[in-house]
């Protein structure tokens, strides 16, 4: 580190110059390497197991057998797209591709809003101890892992002695069979991961809520504004970059809706509106056996995610929002 204050620190204009050129990198690494120290195990966490695994994509392109060793992998017969065109030809192309949108859109439509109308519930509590009682418990079900909570669905949505079926037939309603019938199974994978995650999610939020400047608010009051104008006028304009990232991951994750959810919870009479990508990953690469073929199929999503991911930054640049890049 530098004995001077202005050197402590790079400025980000300067850091951007240095990676220009070898010679500007080298005199970067040796002005701040205390800083390029402390990238390190980050760097090496990517580089192992983030990169090194994406050579594994190849096998998407390879005829390989590996049950006679590691001749069978490396010495796979070149294949090129056939694999890709065999899935695109597949019966379950269409309805595993619609199935993941509707379910991940489902679960963004309704946990992303409601993130926020909690934050913001959250952030107007005035007992401090109250406030941090509803934080903890609507963080608690985060940790809370998929078995645990696909086995208090059971119980809940039982048909049998279920106590949503309880409730219902109490009421003089007839049992319903939310994990066996087609038109509820999507609702039950919704409400799960929203009561899930949906405490979690207000983290970022609150934190970017507890930089909006307070004068904003006083000033606001004497105006005469309300509680709904102060947070449509003053509240969600602060936080609007930090609402646009989000949401753009958000946007760039919908390619992934739920694997662990949605196995332990589906089966074979809900696989219409249920199966999507990668449980279809899943059963062709590790139950029927298919390495290269369930490969080629996570590549494909990949691929879309990384699309999305660009066409999300993309929209959000060009309606003046902060984007990613």
């Amino acid at each position: 580190m530098s004995g001077s204050d202005h050197t402590v620190i790079a400025p980000e204009a300067e850091l951007r110059t240095a990676t220009r050129s070898p010679g500007m990198l080298a005199r970067s690494i040796r002005k701040h390497h205390f800083y390029y120290w402390l990238m390190l195990p980050g760097l090496l966490y990517l580089l192992i197991f983030k990169y090194l695994p994406m050579l594994g994509i190849s096998i998407a392109f390879l005829e390989i057998n590996p049950f006679i060793g590691l001749k069978g992998v490396l010495g796979g017969e070149w294949i090129g797209f056939k694999n890709f065109q065999k899935f695109f030809g597949s019966y379950f192309f269409g309805n595993i591709v619609a199935n993941t949108f509707i379910i991940s859109g489902l679960k963004l439509l309704f946990s992303f809003p409601t993130t926020i109308v909690l934050a913001l519930l959250i952030n107007e509590l005035v007992n401090v101890l109250f406030k941090r009682v509803v934080q903890t418990i609507s963080y608690l079900p985060h940790f809370i892992s998929w078995v645990v909570v696909a086995g208090l669905a059971f119980k809940m949505f039982s048909t049998s002695d279920g106590l949503v079926n309880q409730l219902i037939e109490w009421l003089g309603g007839e049992r319903l069979s939310f994990l066996g019938d087609p038109r509820y199974f999507r609702s039950v994978l919704v409400a799960t991961h929203v009561w899930k995650e949906i405490g979690w999610g207000t983290i970022i939020i609150l934190a970017a809520l507890a930089g909006v400047n307070p004068e904003l608010y006083e000033s606001a009051i004497i105006d005469g504004a309300n509680k709904l104008q102060q947070i449509f006028r003053i509240t969600l304009p602060s936080i609007a970059m930090v609402i646009s990232i989000l949401l753009i991951f958000n946007i760039g994750n919908l390619i992934n809706a739920g694997f662990e959810q949605i196995l332990l919870l589906y089966s074979p009479v809900v696989y219409d509106v249920s199966d999507i990508i990668d449980t279809y990953v899943y059963r062709e690469g590790l139950q029927q056996l298919n390495f290269s073929y369930a490969a080629a199929v996570d590549v494909f999503k990949s691929i879309i995610a990384l699309l999305m991911v660009v066409g999300a930054n993309f929209t959000a640049k060009k309606l003046e929002q902060e984007g990613l890049w």
